[in-house]
């Protein structure tokens, strides 16, 4: 007889573990199914997920008292490496600093990462940046990857070309241009798209495509006529030709799902504008102030 207990209360233990981890199965993955029952059943218990619309990041940067920028190390006027001091510097910098300004309080509290064309999203996927301020045109394909800001900077696709090239605009690019790009930028597919028997060239960075242009390695070098006048600046022998043949408007980029940090950078460029602070900004690195 106490044999047969005992094989009872063992058989009963084994049925109430059983139950249990069922349980906790179905607690711990109700929150990522579809089923409305597992969605109910998810609800009754306390969640740890943040909120939808939350954002983990923004809380991220409050406590840390820094914000953590990917901007350009090679784009002038926009982030250029000062190779005498060593400060980067540039427009999106200069933003870069006044959103920690809104955000923080003191446009001190910021790390500044360089970032290129190619590797600002997956940066941004590994946290290693909060956010991109870096001459990123916003698209429907990259709103899928990450949350874009309200534009802060209206930009056109362009071509720069050595003074006194046949090269005057996009028409003139036909089968055998040589035309040198980088990487990860829109202006790869965009020029392909327009003049799909020309013979792209894509490198790694801006200053590495320039140097190329300027060993004649290209015909022609194209990307945001913002960007092309920062390189006719740096060496007058080049010039930017044509009208822009797409547009380009830049967004502050977010990692997906962060909808708060997002709201906090469209509510810091409204104030920025009606401030009077990026019409400062614009006019210091442009050279003009921003069109209405």
């Amino acid at each position: 007889m106490i044999s047969k207990k005992w094989n009872f209360v063992v058989m009963m233990a084994a049925v109430f573990a059983l139950a249990g981890c069922a349980s906790t199965s179905t607690t711990s993955t109700g929150g990522a199914s579809s089923s409305p029952a597992s969605s109910t059943a998810a609800s009754s218990a306390p969640s740890t997920a943040k909120p939808a619309g939350g954002s983990s990041v923004l809380d991220e940067i409050k406590s840390r008292g820094k914000l953590v920028v990917g901007v350009k190390y090679d784009t002038k006027l926009f982030g250029l490496k000062n190779p005498a001091g060593g400060e980067v510097e540039g427009f999106d910098v200069d933003m870069a600093k006044a959103l920690a300004k809104e955000i923080l309080g003191d446009e001190k509290k910021i790390e500044l990462k360089e970032v290129t064309s190619k590797t600002r999203i997956p940066m941004l996927d590994n946290k290693e940046i909060d956010m991109i301020v870096a001459t990123m045109t916003i698209t429907e394909e990259r709103k899928k990857q990450v949350e874009f800001s309200d534009v802060y900077f209206k930009a056109g696709q362009s071509l720069l070309v050595k003074k006194g090239s046949s090269i005057k605009s996009v028409a003139d690019v036909k089968k055998g241009t040589k035309v040198l790009a980088v990487k990860g930028a829109t202006s790869v597919a965009n020029i392909k798209a327009k003049v799909p028997e020309a013979t792209v060239l894509e490198f790694d960075n801006y200053q590495d495509a320039f140097s190329a242009l300027k060993a004649g390695q290209g015909d022609t070098l194209t990307t945001d006529n913002a960007i092309l006048y920062g390189m006719m600046a740096q060496d007058p022998n080049f010039v930017v030709v044509g009208e822009p043949f797409t547009d380009e408007p830049y967004g502050i980029a977010m990692k997906k799902g962060e909808t708060a940090l997002q709201t906090a950078v469209n509510d810091s460029l409204k104030k920025l504008q009606s401030s009077g602070e990026y019409a400062k900004i614009y006019k210091k690195w442009i050279g003009e102030a921003p069109s209405k």
